[in-house]
């Protein structure tokens, strides 16, 4: 509730049930029960780019975040990267996206610069990839 802190938050997305925020200069992604306003971290604890599980994962000012109701998807803004973030279990992985760059590509031979928001249509991601001035899509 009012007890938890956050520092920039910038995208948010729901499941229904939780909130889910990217807390974006604490470098995480926070969870909120909707129905006592409990927060917790559910993945990241420091800038950087670390894949990993819960609080050893980090981002580098993560910004849009979308959900399917299994998984969210985070715009992992100065990393050029998009992350995936397994509900249950908290387990970041790099969906696409390696460096700042512009390139069409699979998984992490794709480039983004700066990627600030992301949703689904519940079958395709859609980025807005900033500073390319490019709304982009992945299967």
């Amino acid at each position: 509730g009012t007890s938890a802190s956050f520092n920039s938050p910038y995208g948010i997305t729901t499941d229904g049930t939780n909130l889910y925020v990217a807390d974006r200069d604490n470098h995480r992604i926070r969870k909120v029960v909707i129905s006592s306003g409990a927060v917790t971290t559910l993945a990241g604890s420091s800038s950087g780019n670390t894949d990993a599980t819960g609080t050893s994962a980090s981002f580098d000012n993560p910004r849009g975040i979308t959900t399917d109701g299994t998984n969210l998807y985070v715009a992992d803004t100065d990393n050029h990267r998009i992350r995936k973030v397994v509900i249950s279990s908290g387990v970041v992985t790099t969906l696409a996206g390696s460096s700042s760059g512009n390139t069409d590509a699979t998984g992490t031979s794709a480039s983004f610069n700066a990627p600030i928001g992301i949703t689904t249509d519940g079958n395709d991601l859609y980025v807005v990839d900033q500073s390319n001035h490019r709304i982009r899509k992945i299967d």
